[in-house]
Protein backbone atom coordinates (compact mmCIF):
# COMPACT_ATOMS: atom_id res chain seq x y z
CA UNK A 1 0.00 0.00 0.00
CA UNK A 2 1.36 3.40 -0.95
CA UNK A 3 2.44 5.68 1.83
CA UNK A 4 -0.17 8.25 2.82
CA UNK A 5 0.44 11.78 1.67
CA UNK A 6 1.50 14.03 4.57
CA UNK A 7 -1.07 16.64 5.53
CA UNK A 8 -0.38 20.28 4.88
CA UNK A 9 -0.08 22.48 7.98
CA UNK A 10 -3.65 23.84 7.72
CA UNK A 11 -5.21 20.39 7.40
CA UNK A 12 -3.02 18.99 10.17
CA UNK A 13 -4.16 21.73 12.52
CA UNK A 14 -7.86 21.15 11.80
CA UNK A 15 -7.49 17.37 12.16
CA UNK A 16 -5.67 17.85 15.47
CA UNK A 17 -8.41 20.11 16.82
CA UNK A 18 -11.16 17.72 15.70
CA UNK A 19 -9.49 14.78 17.46
CA UNK A 20 -9.06 16.76 20.67
CA UNK A 21 -12.41 18.50 20.88
CA UNK A 22 -15.10 16.40 19.16
CA UNK A 23 -15.27 13.77 21.94
CA UNK A 24 -16.37 16.52 24.35
CA UNK A 25 -19.11 17.94 22.09
CA UNK A 26 -22.69 16.74 22.59
CA UNK A 27 -25.67 16.75 20.31
CA UNK A 28 -28.70 18.03 22.25
CA UNK A 29 -32.32 17.03 21.80
CA UNK A 30 -34.53 19.53 23.58
CA UNK A 31 -38.24 19.37 24.36
CA UNK A 32 -39.86 22.39 25.95
CA UNK A 33 -42.62 24.95 25.69
CA UNK A 34 -41.47 25.81 22.20
CA UNK A 35 -41.72 22.21 21.03
CA UNK A 36 -38.81 20.00 20.03
CA UNK A 37 -35.48 21.35 18.90
CA UNK A 38 -31.79 20.65 18.86
CA UNK A 39 -28.41 22.17 19.31
CA UNK A 40 -24.96 21.50 20.62
CA UNK A 41 -23.14 21.63 23.95
CA UNK A 42 -19.70 20.95 25.34
CA UNK A 43 -18.48 19.33 28.54
CA UNK A 44 -16.66 21.94 30.63
CA UNK A 45 -16.02 20.09 33.93
CA UNK A 46 -15.16 16.48 34.81
CA UNK A 47 -18.23 16.25 37.07
CA UNK A 48 -20.69 16.78 34.24
CA UNK A 49 -21.37 20.46 33.63
CA UNK A 50 -22.10 21.29 30.01
CA UNK A 51 -22.12 24.69 28.30
CA UNK A 52 -24.55 25.69 25.57
CA UNK A 53 -26.50 28.70 24.26
CA UNK A 54 -29.42 29.96 26.33
CA UNK A 55 -31.73 30.04 23.31
CA UNK A 56 -31.08 26.33 22.67
CA UNK A 57 -32.69 25.35 26.00
CA UNK A 58 -35.23 28.17 26.24
CA UNK A 59 -38.40 26.93 27.91
CA UNK A 60 -36.87 23.52 28.72
CA UNK A 61 -35.85 21.96 32.01
CA UNK A 62 -33.67 19.21 30.55
CA UNK A 63 -32.16 17.90 27.31
CA UNK A 64 -30.89 14.60 25.98
CA UNK A 65 -27.14 14.71 25.27
CA UNK A 66 -25.42 12.26 22.92
CA UNK A 67 -21.66 12.06 22.33
CA UNK A 68 -19.49 10.69 19.54
CA UNK A 69 -18.40 7.66 21.61
CA UNK A 70 -22.00 6.53 22.03
CA UNK A 71 -22.48 7.98 25.52
CA UNK A 72 -26.01 9.26 26.09
CA UNK A 73 -27.38 10.99 29.17
CA UNK A 74 -30.06 13.36 30.32
CA UNK A 75 -28.77 16.79 31.28
CA UNK A 76 -30.78 19.11 33.50
CA UNK A 77 -30.73 22.86 32.88
CA UNK A 78 -28.76 24.22 35.85
CA UNK A 79 -28.99 27.86 34.81
CA UNK A 80 -29.53 30.09 31.83
CA UNK A 81 -28.73 33.72 31.13
CA UNK A 82 -30.56 35.13 28.10
CA UNK A 83 -28.66 38.40 28.35
CA UNK A 84 -25.39 36.65 27.48
CA UNK A 85 -27.05 33.79 25.56
CA UNK A 86 -25.27 31.25 27.75
CA UNK A 87 -26.69 28.29 29.65
CA UNK A 88 -25.23 25.52 31.80
CA UNK A 89 -26.56 21.97 32.08
CA UNK A 90 -25.68 19.21 34.57
CA UNK A 91 -25.50 15.66 33.25
CA UNK A 92 -27.15 12.92 35.30
CA UNK A 93 -24.71 10.29 34.03
CA UNK A 94 -21.07 10.01 33.03
CA UNK A 95 -19.71 12.25 30.29
CA UNK A 96 -16.46 12.37 28.30
CA UNK A 97 -13.51 14.52 29.35
CA UNK A 98 -14.06 18.30 29.26
CA UNK A 99 -12.80 20.72 26.67
CA UNK A 100 -9.89 22.97 27.57
CA UNK A 101 -11.11 26.55 27.98
CA UNK A 102 -9.04 29.26 26.35
CA UNK A 103 -9.28 33.04 26.35
CA UNK A 104 -10.73 34.92 23.40
CA UNK A 105 -8.89 38.05 24.55
CA UNK A 106 -5.82 36.69 22.79
CA UNK A 107 -7.46 36.15 19.40
CA UNK A 108 -6.29 38.03 16.34
CA UNK A 109 -8.16 38.79 13.14
CA UNK A 110 -7.11 36.31 10.48
CA UNK A 111 -6.15 33.41 12.72
CA UNK A 112 -7.54 29.91 12.26
CA UNK A 113 -10.62 28.84 14.23
CA UNK A 114 -12.58 25.60 14.07
CA UNK A 115 -16.31 25.24 14.73
CA UNK A 116 -17.51 21.91 16.11
CA UNK A 117 -21.14 20.97 16.65
CA UNK A 118 -24.20 19.34 15.20
CA UNK A 119 -25.64 21.49 12.40
CA UNK A 120 -28.92 20.38 10.85
CA UNK A 121 -28.84 17.24 13.01
CA UNK A 122 -25.52 16.10 11.51
CA UNK A 123 -23.61 15.16 14.65
CA UNK A 124 -19.88 15.57 14.94
CA UNK A 125 -19.53 18.16 12.18
CA UNK A 126 -16.38 20.24 11.82
CA UNK A 127 -15.92 23.44 9.82
CA UNK A 128 -12.90 25.72 9.73
CA UNK A 129 -12.27 29.34 8.89
CA UNK A 130 -10.66 32.44 10.26
CA UNK A 131 -11.47 35.11 12.79
CA UNK A 132 -13.11 37.65 10.49
CA UNK A 133 -13.56 40.39 13.08
CA UNK A 134 -13.47 40.99 16.81
CA UNK A 135 -15.44 43.26 19.10
CA UNK A 136 -18.79 42.77 17.38
CA UNK A 137 -21.98 43.21 19.43
CA UNK A 138 -24.79 40.64 19.48
CA UNK A 139 -28.24 41.94 20.53
CA UNK A 140 -29.98 39.65 23.04
CA UNK A 141 -32.85 40.41 25.42
CA UNK A 142 -34.06 43.55 27.18
CA UNK A 143 -32.02 45.90 25.03
CA UNK A 144 -28.69 44.42 26.09
CA UNK A 145 -25.90 43.13 23.93
CA UNK A 146 -23.14 40.56 24.29
CA UNK A 147 -19.88 42.43 23.87
CA UNK A 148 -16.66 41.33 22.19
CA UNK A 149 -18.48 38.78 20.02
CA UNK A 150 -16.26 36.84 17.61
CA UNK A 151 -17.12 36.92 13.91
CA UNK A 152 -15.94 34.00 11.80
CA UNK A 153 -16.43 32.69 8.29
CA UNK A 154 -16.40 29.08 9.52
CA UNK A 155 -19.73 27.66 8.28
CA UNK A 156 -22.42 27.68 10.97
CA UNK A 157 -25.96 26.35 10.54
CA UNK A 158 -28.99 25.70 12.77
CA UNK A 159 -27.89 23.16 15.35
CA UNK A 160 -24.39 24.63 15.68
CA UNK A 161 -25.65 26.93 18.45
CA UNK A 162 -24.07 25.96 21.74
CA UNK A 163 -21.15 24.25 20.06
CA UNK A 164 -17.45 24.96 20.31
CA UNK A 165 -15.37 27.53 18.53
CA UNK A 166 -11.78 26.43 19.08
CA UNK A 167 -8.38 27.87 18.26
CA UNK A 168 -5.67 25.90 16.50
CA UNK A 169 -4.49 24.33 19.77
CA UNK A 170 -7.94 22.93 20.54
CA UNK A 171 -8.80 25.41 23.28
CA UNK A 172 -12.42 26.59 23.38
CA UNK A 173 -12.49 30.32 22.74
CA UNK A 174 -16.19 30.79 21.93
CA UNK A 175 -19.70 29.38 22.01
CA UNK A 176 -21.24 29.37 18.55
CA UNK A 177 -24.49 31.24 18.84
CA UNK A 178 -25.81 32.78 15.65
CA UNK A 179 -25.63 33.04 11.90
CA UNK A 180 -25.81 36.67 10.86
CA UNK A 181 -25.79 36.02 7.11
CA UNK A 182 -24.09 34.03 4.39
CA UNK A 183 -20.51 33.45 5.47
CA UNK A 184 -20.98 35.31 8.76
CA UNK A 185 -21.03 33.34 11.99
CA UNK A 186 -20.93 34.73 15.52
CA UNK A 187 -19.71 33.24 18.78
CA UNK A 188 -19.95 34.42 22.37
CA UNK A 189 -16.35 34.68 23.60
CA UNK A 190 -14.80 32.74 26.43
CA UNK A 191 -13.11 35.49 28.44
CA UNK A 192 -12.91 36.82 31.99
CA UNK A 193 -16.41 38.30 31.83
CA UNK A 194 -18.20 35.25 30.42
CA UNK A 195 -16.21 32.96 32.71
CA UNK A 196 -17.74 34.81 35.68
CA UNK A 197 -21.19 34.36 34.13
CA UNK A 198 -20.61 30.63 33.61
CA UNK A 199 -19.40 30.28 37.19
CA UNK A 200 -22.51 32.03 38.51
CA UNK A 201 -24.77 29.76 36.46
CA UNK A 202 -23.00 26.68 37.81
CA UNK A 203 -23.21 27.74 41.45
CA UNK A 204 -26.41 29.78 41.67
CA UNK A 205 -28.36 29.02 38.51
CA UNK A 206 -28.60 32.69 37.59
CA UNK A 207 -26.54 35.82 37.14
CA UNK A 208 -26.99 38.74 39.52
CA UNK A 209 -26.43 42.01 37.67
CA UNK A 210 -26.00 45.55 38.89
CA UNK A 211 -28.17 48.40 37.63
CA UNK A 212 -27.61 52.13 37.37
CA UNK A 213 -30.82 53.22 35.66
CA UNK A 214 -29.53 55.10 32.64
CA UNK A 215 -30.13 54.89 28.92
CA UNK A 216 -27.02 55.93 27.07
CA UNK A 217 -25.36 55.77 23.68
CA UNK A 218 -21.82 56.01 22.41
CA UNK A 219 -20.75 59.39 21.01
CA UNK A 220 -17.48 61.04 19.95
CA UNK A 221 -15.72 63.15 22.55
CA UNK A 222 -14.95 66.81 21.87
CA UNK A 223 -11.52 66.97 20.16
CA UNK A 224 -9.69 68.65 23.04
CA UNK A 225 -11.08 66.16 25.57
CA UNK A 226 -10.34 63.23 23.29
CA UNK A 227 -6.74 64.38 22.98
CA UNK A 228 -6.29 64.85 26.72
CA UNK A 229 -7.82 61.46 27.58
CA UNK A 230 -6.24 59.63 24.61
CA UNK A 231 -9.56 58.13 23.61
CA UNK A 232 -12.15 59.02 21.00
CA UNK A 233 -15.54 58.18 22.49
CA UNK A 234 -17.63 58.23 25.64
CA UNK A 235 -21.13 57.24 26.66
CA UNK A 236 -23.70 60.02 26.57
CA UNK A 237 -26.59 59.73 29.03
CA UNK A 238 -29.90 60.11 27.21
CA UNK A 239 -32.27 59.25 30.06
CA UNK A 240 -32.08 58.75 33.82
CA UNK A 241 -34.74 56.62 35.52
CA UNK A 242 -36.35 58.56 38.41
CA UNK A 243 -35.33 57.18 41.80
CA UNK A 244 -32.59 55.02 40.26
CA UNK A 245 -28.99 54.85 41.52
CA UNK A 246 -28.02 57.16 38.66
CA UNK A 247 -30.66 59.71 39.69
CA UNK A 248 -29.57 59.57 43.33
CA UNK A 249 -25.98 60.14 42.18
CA UNK A 250 -27.18 63.23 40.23
CA UNK A 251 -26.24 61.92 36.81
CA UNK A 252 -28.02 64.03 34.20
CA UNK A 253 -29.14 63.65 30.60
CA UNK A 254 -26.38 65.07 28.45
CA UNK A 255 -23.56 63.91 30.72
CA UNK A 256 -20.87 61.98 28.86
CA UNK A 257 -19.51 59.10 30.94
CA UNK A 258 -15.78 58.73 30.29
CA UNK A 259 -14.67 56.48 33.18
CA UNK A 260 -15.86 54.23 36.00
CA UNK A 261 -13.47 53.72 38.90
CA UNK A 262 -10.77 55.20 36.70
CA UNK A 263 -11.32 52.74 33.85
CA UNK A 264 -12.17 54.16 30.43
CA UNK A 265 -15.78 53.78 29.31
CA UNK A 266 -16.22 54.26 25.59
CA UNK A 267 -19.34 52.24 24.81
CA UNK A 268 -22.41 50.59 26.32
CA UNK A 269 -20.61 47.26 26.31
CA UNK A 270 -17.81 48.73 28.44
CA UNK A 271 -20.46 49.84 30.95
CA UNK A 272 -22.14 46.42 30.96
CA UNK A 273 -18.83 44.80 31.85
CA UNK A 274 -19.04 46.64 35.16
CA UNK A 275 -22.64 45.73 35.87
CA UNK A 276 -22.13 42.30 37.44
CA UNK A 277 -22.80 41.06 40.96
CA UNK A 278 -19.62 42.50 42.50
CA UNK A 279 -20.86 46.02 41.79
CA UNK A 280 -24.20 45.67 43.62
CA UNK A 281 -24.32 47.93 46.67
CA UNK A 282 -20.74 49.14 46.28
CA UNK A 283 -20.05 52.85 45.78
CA UNK A 284 -18.28 53.54 42.51
CA UNK A 285 -16.81 56.76 41.15
CA UNK A 286 -18.17 57.78 37.75
CA UNK A 287 -16.37 60.48 35.80
CA UNK A 288 -18.47 62.51 33.36
CA UNK A 289 -17.93 65.43 31.00
CA UNK A 290 -20.46 68.11 31.95
CA UNK A 291 -20.63 71.74 30.87
CA UNK A 292 -17.04 71.74 29.64
CA UNK A 293 -15.51 70.13 32.74
CA UNK A 294 -14.79 66.69 34.14
CA UNK A 295 -17.03 65.92 37.13
CA UNK A 296 -16.90 62.94 39.50
CA UNK A 297 -20.07 61.51 41.04
CA UNK A 298 -20.53 58.54 43.35
CA UNK A 299 -23.21 55.98 42.49
CA UNK A 300 -24.26 52.82 44.33
CA UNK A 301 -25.65 50.30 41.80
CA UNK A 302 -28.63 48.21 42.89
CA UNK A 303 -29.59 44.74 41.66
CA UNK A 304 -31.31 44.44 38.30
CA UNK A 305 -34.73 42.87 38.79
CA UNK A 306 -36.15 40.05 36.64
Amino acid sequence: MADEEPLDAYSAAVVRVAKRVLPSVASLRVRGRRGEGGGSASVITPDGFLLTSAHVVEGAEAAEAAFADGTETTADVAGRDPLSDLAVLRARGDVPAPVVLGDAAGLQVGQLVVALGNPLGLSGSVTAGIVSALGRSLPTGRGRVVDEVIQTDAALNPGNSGGVLADSTGRMVGVNTAVAGVGVGLAVPINANTSRIIGALMTAGRVHRAWLGVAAAQRPLPPALAASLSRRSGLQVAQVVPGSPAAIAALRPGDIVVAIAGEAIGSATNLQRWMLEEAIGRPVEITVWRNGALVDVIAVPSELGD
